[in-house]
């Protein structure tokens, strides 16, 4: 099914760890410590295939025994875009990759009813529009939150967009890769479809609650 999805915007990540964690990800059984620890360890994997493009420069460095031309990011700064509040749960596993990147947040809520997200909270560091802003939110469903984050930022002068989810429903990547051509999307996995409260099939289950023991 990902096949039906530009490849130059869309990536699953189908590292065998990857799958590994995640099939305990989806356990109704995995207790909250644990769910919060896997959902660092996945995003750590997505952020290094998320920067994986990012520019080198040479530097020259004194090892113990020489000097020696090493490589470095060259000119590459990163800010981390959770939307709250499950995807709070993935800003440290970037952190470890990027210790010096700034944190932005987008608060959105769910309608139950319609499924359309309404924003309660939004700030930006202030050197945002240089940034490449990493858009981070386990659940990728219908794709109204993370296309209103995307439209946030496109507003505040970003122009380098990558967004980083756990599973993705199609309907919701559909949506997104359509809302803006320059944004990329990646994804530990592709699921089956939305189910008709727009909840994820197999997904699963309400990320948020899953993190932070509220359910």
């Amino acid at each position: 099914m990902a096949e039906e999805f530009d490849p130059s915007r869309f990536t699953v990540i189908d590292h065998p760890l990857v799958q590994h964690k995640l099939h305990i990800l989806r356990d109704k059984s995995t207790g909250t410590k644990q769910f919060r620890e896997l959902v660092t360890e996945l995003a750590i994997f997505e952020g290094y295939e998320a920067m994986r493009d990012f520019p080198l420069e040479d530097v020259e460095v004194e090892t113990p025994l020489e000097t020696t031309t090493c490589k470095r990011v060259s000119g590459k700064t990163v800010a981390i875009i959770p939307i709250l509040r499950a995807g709070l749960g993935m800003v440290d596993g970037i952190l470890q990759l990027v210790p010096s990147a700034k944190v932005g947040h987008v608060g959105m809520y769910r309608d139950e009813v319609t499924h359309e997200p309404h924003q309660y909270y939004c700030k930006f560091p202030e050197d945002i529009q240089s940034r490449t802003c990493l858009v981070v939110d386990p659940m990728l469903a219908t794709g109204g939150s993370l296309t209103a984050a995307i439209q946030f930022l496109r507003e505040a002068g970003v122009r380098d967009i990558r967004c980083l989810t756990l599973v993705s429903a199609p309907e919701g990547v559909r949506t997104v890769l359509d809302f803006d051509p320059d944004v990329r999307l990646y994804t530990c996995s592709l699921d089956r479809c939305l189910n008709e409260r727009a909840y994820i099939l197999p997904g699963l289950g309400d990320a948020g609650d899953r993190i932070y023991g509220t359910k």
